[in-house]
């Protein structure tokens, strides 16, 4: 996965840099939490999938909805265990922030192509008024009048 190794490769920079620059308590606290964002990442990924249907057709979507709040807990008590255990809180944000910039730029890769030369509606065009950008979805004209 293009994210993955993207965020593979800031990771490793910024837990460089930190070990060069900073304390190694926080270079180790952006380890970990590079560690810690990289598993939720995947645990995303798969409950995902699961929910959406894309990944194994034995698994259930209710299994799904509740790998998304099991998710959420680990995530909390392993942070928590990480400041307790006396982790630097900037170290540990900073680790786990990493992985913005990875799915920017991964998105960004994966853009559509642009086509040049193709027709634009005009200004005054209605068609305009008949998208939803709210819902993503063409406009219900009996729900505009209620």
């Amino acid at each position: 996965m293009l994210v993955e190794r993207t965020n593979l490769a800031f990771a490793a920079g910024a837990v460089g840099a930190s070990f060069a620059f900073a304390s190694p308590r926080f270079a180790v606290s952006v380890l970990l939490g590079a560690i810690v964002e990289t598993l939720n990442l995947r645990a995303l990924w798969k409950s995902s999938e699961l929910a959406l249907g894309l990944g194994d057709p034995s698994g259930t979507s209710k299994l799904a909805i509740l790998g998304f709040g099991a998710r959420f807990a680990m995530v909390g008590l392993v942070i928590w265990l990480a400041l307790y255990s006396g982790a630097n809180a900037i170290g540990l944000l900073f680790g786990l922030s990493i992985i913005i910039p990875a799915v920017v730029l991964a998105a960004w890769r994966h853009r559509p192509p642009v086509i040049e030369g193709l027709p634009a509606l005009d200004e005054d065009d209605p068609e305009w008024e008949m998208w939803n950008p709210w819902t993503a979805r063409e406009r219900d004209p009996e729900e505009d009048e209620d």
